[in-house]
């Protein structure tokens, strides 16, 4: 019996984005590949606006596992896809596409990432609790639908454009069973009372504008208030500190990242994650314990 000829043919998924070169993504997937052993690769890929219907096309003609998807084609990639999921359908963006067949599939794991990450590592249950998302973009679309749909019995979108807010609890009211409304960010924002969880989900302390925060009236934040940041470079930003100052628990943005990380490790090859190599990983390349 003769033995079965060796491949050397690697499974490929990647990133494409513009600009991409910083995007850590790489680190985690690659080692978490080889800690299964897999002979998987992950490719960091420049895609300018303009070549992103040939970036797809490419995708397919290289008979590629997947992809995820970063600024700016979330969006601009949903009529390049066969289907979504119906969280991606609900959020209205995808970051990350898996190959069914002949068929690509869009999903968003910013969400899932960012729930999954509160109940594992903060260890709080989102279920009958009081969010309060600071901003209405991306980030906050994703959090507030998966947290909606995960339980949450109301979510607050504070944001300072009021139609973008608005819209966004529009969309919780229609399409999920949470409570939700809107309120105006003028000035420093107070926290109600009745708030479980506090979200900064705006681009405010991302590197290199590490000073920045949102401006949240200090004295609002209590300690037992559960304050996160979806911001991952920095991990520990200003935010965080002034929270942690104030009493509050935190949950920095890593978590997120990595945990939305796995969930498409999984998606792509059928393995669990090994979630704990992948955050040492990114944890180094940020110099964080």
């Amino acid at each position: 019996m003769s033995e079965e000829a060796p491949s050397y043919r690697a499974e490929l998924v990647g990133v494409f984005g513009h600009p991409v070169a910083e995007n850590p993504t790489i680190i985690m997937q690659e080692e978490g590949f080889k800690a299964l052993g897999l002979n998987w690769r992950y490719l960091t890929i420049e895609v300018r606006p303009e070549q992103l219907a040939d970036a797809i096309r490419g995708l397919r003609a290289f008979n590629m596992a997947g992809i995820n998807l970063t600024i700016p084609h979330k969006v601009a990639v949903l009529p390049f896809l066969d289907d979504l999921s119906p969280e991606a359908e609900l959020v209205g963006a995808v970051n990350t596409v898996v190959r069914e067949g002949d068929r690509l599939v869009g999903h968003n794991t910013d969400g899932k990432g960012f729930v999954r990450s509160v109940r594992e590592e903060a260890g709080v249950d989102p279920r009958g609790k009081h969010i309060v998302l600071l901003g209405a973009g991306g980030a906050a679309r994703a959090i507030s639908v998966e947290m909606a749909l995960a339980g949450a019995g109301h979510i607050t979108i504070v944001n300072r454009t009021p139609e973008r807010g608005q819209d966004l609890v529009r969309l919780l009211r229609a399409k999920t069973p949470a409570g939700a409304e809107f309120a105006p960010w003028r000035g420093k924002y107070v926290v109600p009372a009745g708030a479980d969880i506090l979200v900064n989900a705006t681009s405010l302390g991302l590197y290199p504008n590490v000073k920045s925060a949102p401006l949240v009236a200090l004295g609002s934040i209590r300690p037992d208030l559960l304050v996160c940041d979806v911001i991952p470079n920095p991990p520990h930003t200003a935010f965080l500190r002034t929270a942690e100052a104030r009493g509050a628990r935190t949950l920095d943005g890593l978590g997120m990242l990595v945990t939305q990380s796995a969930i498409a490790f999984e998606m792509w090859t059928g393995h669990e994650a090994p979630v704990a190599v992948m955050r040492q990983a990114l944890e180094k390349v940020f110099g964080t314990p």
